[in-house]
């Protein structure tokens, strides 16, 4: 008696189920679309002058895009067409190694980053001369290397590197897709 009421029992039950499910389906859709948003979307961006912001810099590429004297004037810099400066951190054969164009010649050298500063060792270079725009700031650009103070570093867009010097001068620079050789 058993055995033949079940198929009457399925039957009876089989379009419940059906519908059961039917209305479970539209529910996680409909939820799923009501996802909220993550409360990182909405956060203010982290302070670019946290220390654990510099370990970031780590194979990274930059271009000096704008230099503010202490006094809040602009100091000059070559754009991209005028052979703009550039700076590349890498750590391939596992040592920092700085290199980059200073506006008439390439240089290169060790760098370190500790307590959230980038500091550079001594730094070598070719010895080109020149009379452009990028032959007078080369001497600049890189006393200002040895002499950064504070380092700031925002990843999220738009990619920016801040050096503050020790005379409160501010070097920006954007990141760069490309690593200088």
């Amino acid at each position: 008696m058993l055995t033949r009421s079940t198929p009457r029992r399925l039957a009876r039950i089989t379009p419940c189920l059906r519908t059961a499910v039917a209305t479970l389906s539209v529910a996680v859709l409909l939820g799923a679309c009501a996802m909220p948003k993550h409360p990182d979307t909405a956060a203010p961006p982290p302070d670019p002058f946290n220390p654990a912001a510099a370990q970031l810099l780590d194979d990274t590429s930059w271009t000096l895009s704008s230099w503010k004297n202490a006094d809040g004037s602009a100091r000059a810099v070559p754009s991209k067409d005028q052979g703009a400066l550039s700076l590349a951190l890498s750590t391939e054969g596992g040592k920092r190694h700085a290199s980059g164009f200073s506006g008439c010649n390439r240089f290169m050298g060790a760098y370190m980053l500790k307590d959230g500063k980038l500091s550079f060792g001594l730094l070598a270079g070719t010895r080109k001369a020149c009379v452009s725009p990028g032959g007078e700031i080369e001497g600049p650009f890189l006393d200002a290397l040895t002499r950064v103070d504070r380092t700031g570093v925002q990843m999220r867009a738009p990619q920016q590197m801040q050096l503050i010097l020790d005379n409160g001068d501010t070097l920006v620079f954007d990141r760069s897709d490309q690593m200088t050789p």
